[in-house]
């Protein structure tokens, strides 16, 4: 059986818009600029149609990755999750016991992961040692600066 991609709703509709795009947009502009490049003649020598014929070969390359989430995406409904612990598609708010900083990170599936945004995977260090504990554990964590120990102060959607 093939692996599921855990995907939230909103990365789920991401993929699915990306996708249409690609199929019905960018597929036709790069049809275009094909058809202008063969147009120019011999082919052997030129470089906008091996350009095309690149960009081609990457856009179908793109869209059938996307198929291939879509096909294998389980989307993940933070409306039905218990929030009694950690689990993918809520969101978390953590102190760092060593520096006393905090964060808040929604767990994600490693495909929408986006450290910039707050998106942590639930296959990195920090989002698969949260899955599953409770509110107020503290929990030790093994980073690459040595081992910290994160409070869990608040889990919601």
């Amino acid at each position: 059986m093939a692996e599921e991609i855990l995907l939230t709703k909103e990365g789920y509709d991401k993929i699915v818009a990306e996708h249409e795009d690609l199929v019905s947009v960018k597929r036709k502009e790069v049809s275009e600029r094909l058809k202008e490049a063969i147009s120019y003649g011999d082919i052997s020598e030129n470089s906008e149609y091996d350009a095309a014929k690149n960009e081609q070969a990457e856009l179908e390359e793109r869209i059938h990755k996307l198929e291939t989430m879509i096909r294998r995406a389980k989307i993940i409904d933070e409306n039905d999750m218990p929030r009694d612990h950690v689990n993918v598609g809520l969101k978390v708010k953590v102190k760092v016991q060593e520096t006393g900083n905090e964060s808040e990170y929604i767990i994600v599936g490693s495909t929408e992961a986006d450290p910039f945004e707050g998106k942590i995977s639930n296959e990195s260090a920090v989002g698969s040692a949260l899955l599953g504990k409770k509110l107020g554990e503290i929990v030790e964590i093994q980073v690459p600066d040595g081992i910290l120990h994160y409070e869990i102060l608040d889990i919601y959607k």
